[in-house]
């Protein structure tokens, strides 16, 4: 195996080998001087090699003992210590690799089709995978040395054509058989998938796979972009003054474009899908050929990465994207996931939070670069579950107004190195640290907490009141089953509810503790009352209010107004089991008094149905008291006729949630009663200081406010506040 020096090997200090020069290129290069059984010379890479000469390194690697490991880092190279020498060391080379082809490798041309668009638009439609091809050749002989097609079988509207075809685990499995059949092993660093364009492998085959639970072996998430190494080799060509010229476009717009280019005569035989393959494998050959290599190795990151955002930092404003319309309960990890396949940066999810402290339905998500972001524009409408998710350009200012803490305390908090933030919400507003210690550490499965109490941070108000929540950090990701297991258990006499956080969240609960301090410092007590006639209107994004015509909620009525969500559940019996996570709706009316109503979200039409057909009119007893509760089967629709009272509000909803300013519009539509304002459990009835009734004035028509799988509740704002409640103030 020939390879050429770069720059002398480093030198020996206080065990510490010290390189000479900083990495300058991208293929790595060394000189060795082989040595096989008996002085004789040996061409095998995994023989015993003395580097006299080595690549650049910009990082000092500690000396290991002889006979262990030694690992130099970007994946330069992995040797073995046999021996030291006076100048030297005499090492074992396993493989030699910086994501370049160097001397030896294989790459494999991948071309997907899908069910529906193609080119540019591959994947933005969201359809599955239909047909895979692949073309492996041997870089050191240049020749294809295998080839294979598969018909992938949708699952969603399989079509008799395509009946014939295999699911996709299955043709990935196949092919990876058929590759080590080939004496090549795929999960060598010398093995790499070479596509047309980056949305073959980002837009579809890792997002369907995510979508599907299947896990793709790893040489899925190493590639390189044909279009990129085409570009970049054909203009390093026209820079020498080497033929042919002129350079090629900045980014050819299609296979043809290179082809055409390099004078290749395209494939024309009778297998049509195999023709693009085929093609590619020719442009590959062209490449090699002609003396150039692979050396702009694209990843797939599989793992979304914590980080911690200031104030300060400087975000480009061309990599950052709004999601809207996210079911309740998604997590940053549920978000990296519905962009599986584009490389989020760290800490680049951050969930948005309404006024009171509750998820919103949208993120603001961060990417590597405006390419990934671009990508990830074209994945609007595409679903998480039965939602579609609107994805929408935004700012950096946008991010860092989320995601950027302003305090000391979160810093602190979220430096210590912890995999998993869980929120707890519904605590009792005295507990201490040892009871969130000794609910995670006992029971079954118990659970330790990053550095014991320190791990755990209280959300207090301005005047240091506790709010009820907390953030809880745990070391490892195999902590989180574990830790949220422990939903709805009780502390006292309260039910916890639990859910996975993130550092921007906790960012943004204290930083809108900060606010609420200024806020206070400077709002007065009291506010006017509106102008007669003028009653404030509260304004409620989509996705809080829950939609659509599918009966997966109940709604119960006649509840005694001492009832607490504890009640319903055990009203409920084997039902509850069915609740969604915070999908216990209590109904207050605008005095905060308990109105006997609640709804209840299921999760399906059919939990749904058996829930009122065997709870309605049953009894439940409360004390000495039974009273017989009504229990009706109902849609999001169903839902949102009752609120709107059938008629559209006047004010459109924002897409980020309103601030504390209310808008009014006059008094119109027929004499309702007042409105009932829905709060998501454990948040308590709020009691207000008084409530402003128009006198001889017919009571306009409201909308009633619901928080809907834990979306945040926006009360219809009364003029006067509880100091306690300023989400109650109207400015």
């Amino acid at each position: 195996m020939i390879i050429k020096p770069v720059v002398t090997f480093g030198y020996l200090i206080n065990d510490s080998a010290v390189w000479q020069r900083r990495f300058a290129h991208l293929a790595l290069t060394c000189a060795v001087s082989t040595r096989g059984k008996r002085g004789s010379r040996s061409t095998d890479p995994t023989g015993t090699f003395s580097l006299t000469e080595i690549a650049y390194v910009d990082v000092a690697v500690k000396r290991r003992p002889r006979h262990q490991l030694l690992t130099v880092s970007r994946d330069l190279i992995t040797v073995s210590v046999v021996k030291k020498l006076t100048n030297n060391l005499v090492l074992r080379v396993q493989w030699e690799v910086h994501g370049a082809m160097i001397s030896g490798g294989w790459v494999c041309a991948l071309h997907v089709r899908t069910a529906g668009l193609g080119g540019s638009a591959l994947g933005s439609d969201e359809e599955e995978i239909v047909y895979l091809a692949y073309v492996v050749i041997d870089v050191i002989t240049n020749q294809v040395i295998g080839e294979r097609e598969y018909a992938v079988r949708p699952t969603r509207r399989p079509s008799e054509e395509l009946q014939t075809g295999q699911p996709l685990d299955v043709v990935v499995q196949q092919f990876d058989e058929f590759v080590r059949s080939l004496q090549v092993d795929p999960h060598s660093p010398l093995f790499r998938l070479v596509t047309d364009g980056q949305p073959p492998l980002r837009q579809c085959l890792h997002p369907e796979a995510c979508s599907k639970d299947i896990t793709l072996p790893t040489y899925y998430a190493r590639f390189h972009d044909l279009r990129k190494e085409y570009v970049r080799a054909y203009t390093l060509r026209a820079v020498t003054r080497a033929q042919p010229a002129p350079p090629p476009p900045d980014h050819p717009g299609s296979l043809v474009d290179m082809v055409n280019y390099l004078g290749i005569t395209p494939y024309a035989g009778e297998n049509f899908y195999a023709a693009e393959v085929k093609d590619m494998a020719s442009v590959i050959q062209r490449i090699i050929a002609d003396g150039f290599r692979l050396e702009l190795p694209e990843t797939i990151d599989l793992v979304l990465e914590t980080g911690i955002c200031s104030k300060d930092d400087e975000i480009d404003g061309n990599c950052i994207v709004r999601a809207r319309g996210l079911p309740w309960q998604s997590s940053d990890q549920d978000i990296a996931k519905f962009f599986r396949g584009l490389n989020v940066a760290k800490g680049g999810v951050a969930l948005c939070l309404s006024p009171q402290g509750r998820r919103n339905g949208e993120a603001l998500v961060r990417f590597v670069s405006q390419e990934h972001r671009d990508m990830a524009l074209k994945r609007h409408k595409h679903h998480i579950g039965p939602r579609y998710i609107e994805v929408y350009r935004a700012s950096g200012e946008d991010f860092l107004s989320v995601a950027g803490g302003a305090t000391s305390e979160a810093a602190v908090f979220l430096s210590r190195g912890a995999q998993v933030i869980v929120r707890m919400r519904g605590l009792p507003y005295d507990a201490t640290p040892q009871q969130v210690l000794e609910f995670f550490s006992t029971g079954d499965d118990p659970v330790q907490v990053l550095d014991g109490a320190e791990g755990i941070l209280f959300v207090r108000r301005a005047d240091g009141r506790a709010t009820g929540d907390a953030f809880v950090l745990f070391s490892k990701e195999e902590d989180t089953p574990k830790a949220l297991s422990r939903h709805r258990k009780l502390i006292g006499a309260r039910y916890i509810e639990l859910f996975r956080s993130t550092t921007a969240e906790v960012q943004q609960v204290l930083n809108r503790s900060l606010e609420t301090r200024t806020s206070q410092a400077s709002t007065p007590s009291t506010a006017n009352p509106p102008a007669e006639g003028l009653l404030p209107v509260a304004l409620v994004p989509q996705h809080v209010i829950t939609s659509g015509t599918a009966k997966d909620c109940v709604r119960l009525r006649g509840l005694p107004y001492e009832a607490q969500v504890e009640h319903i559940l055990t009203f409920l019996d084997e039902f509850a089991k069915n609740i969604v996570m915070q999908g216990v709706h209590m109904v207050y009316n605008a005095q905060g008094h308990p109105s006997g109503e609640a709804f209840i979200q299921m999760d399906s039409e059919a939990s749904a149905f058996l829930c009122a057909q065997q709870k309605h009119h049953r009894y439940m007893t409360f004390g000495k008291k039974q009273r017989y509760i009504e229990v009706f089967q109902c849609s999001g629709d169903d839902m949102n006729l009752v609120l709107t009272g059938g008629v559209t509000p006047a004010t459109s909803p924002k897409v980020l949630s309103p601030g504390p300013v209310t808008y009014y519009y006059p008094a119109m539509g027929p004499t309702l009663p007042p409105p009932l304002v829905y709060w998501g459990y454990p948040t308590p009835p709020v009691s207000p200081a008084h409530y402003y009734h128009p006198p001889h004035h017919p009571q306009t028509m409201i909308p009633e406010v619901v928080s809907v799988g834990g979306g945040s509740p926006l009360p219809i704002p009364p003029p006067a506040a509880c100091p306690e409640w300023p989400i109650f103030m109207v400015n």
